[in-house]
């Protein structure tokens, strides 16, 4: 195990490599002058050229390239154009604020989704059955944008119950915050509820159609022994995997909601870069994502080693060697 996780961190370096290579010419391409925006349309030809110049945009593509790089080396991800700021500082600000989200969104989405998979796979063709599926299957392929405008018109226009946009603040209490989380992180929570329902559901009724399942029924144990202490558990490593990756998007940037919901996070955060032309930001907040990508797919991988102790990569990677 130790030799793979040793292995797996050498390979996040050439992956943030490429990813840092791909994002540094992407954001090159996109329309706009980086000096212009933050000048303005009125700025004179002289300003905005001066300003390229303080920006260092007046190098070459590739001298630009080993600049970047060479910061990169020197763990700096670099200095955002707009706000004149260390984009490691600027990440580090609002990313607790996406932590906030992310982690309450998985939390709902666990404590709907879990339940009603299991419930559904022990009840299979009921009427609860078809009925939570279908509105799983609705919640996977509903836009969140579309729902977290519903629940804006909905609860926040119409009823007045929630507010629609911002944080809150703990000056005004804990309850303040609550009701400014609260619409945000159920629209975030409902595409990662829907799936944790459906896999949780088809992971069950594979475990519990086994030998050993039947055993423990025959030995008079109780059904809900049955299904949670013997049949959920085996059924976790697919869930495992989908909680990992539900939550490297959730924790990446839930671009769109905090959008819609000026939630100040890393999301709303790469949007305003991206408006601004703010390269330095973009470049380093994406490099950031992927650093979560790839350490989150690490840590459920040594999960899989955990929850299933058949999982051996020592053997594996010994193969691969060989």
């Amino acid at each position: 195990m130790i030799k793979y996780i040793i292995r797996r961190l050498i390979e996040i370096l050439p992956t943030l490599l490429v990813v840092a290579l791909i994002t540094f010419f992407v954001t090159r391409i996109i329309p706009g002058d980086p000096a212009s925006v933050m000048l303005g349309p009125q700025a004179s030809v002289e300003a905005i050229e001066k300003m390229r110049v303080k920006l260092g945009l007046n190098e070459s593509i590739p001298k630009q390239f080993l600049i970047y790089m060479k910061d990169l080396l020197h763990g700096n991800l670099g200095t955002s154009y707009y706000y004149n700021e260390s984009v490691t500082l600027l990440i580090l600000e609002r990313f607790p604020n996406t932590v906030i989200l992310a982690a309450t969104s998985m939390i709902l989405a666990l404590l709907v989704g879990i339940p009603i998979g299991v419930i559904s796979a022990t009840k299979q063709y009921s009427i609860f059955d078809y009925v939570t599926m279908i509105i799983a299957l609705i919640g996977v392929s509903m836009p969140i944008f579309w729902m977290g405008l519903m629940l804006v018109l909905t609860f926040s226009v119409n009823l007045g119950w929630l507010p629609s946009t911002g944080m809150g603040t703990l000056s005004k209490g804990l309850a303040d915050v609550i009701k400014h989380l609260i619409l945000p992180s159920v629209c975030l929570a409902t595409i990662p509820a829907a799936m944790f329902a459906r896999i949780t559901r088809s992971s069950m009724l594979d475990i519990i159609k086994q030998d050993y399942i039947k055993t423990a029924r025959a030995k008079g144990l109780r059904e809900s022994v049955v299904i949670w202490k013997h049949a959920f558990k085996n059924a976790l490593p697919p869930i495992i995997t989908v909680a990992g990756i539900e939550m490297a998007s959730l924790l990446s940037g839930a671009i769109l909601t905090e959008t819609i919901f000026s939630w100040p996070g890393m999301g709303k955060m790469v949007v305003d870069a991206i408006e601004k032309r703010d390269y330095g930001l973009v470049q380093g907040s994406v490099l950031f994502i992927a650093l979560i990508y790839v350490i989150t797919n690490l840590i459920v991988d040594i999960l899989y080693a955990a929850v299933n102790p058949r999982i051996s990569y020592s053997k594996t990677s010994e193969r691969g060697d060989a």
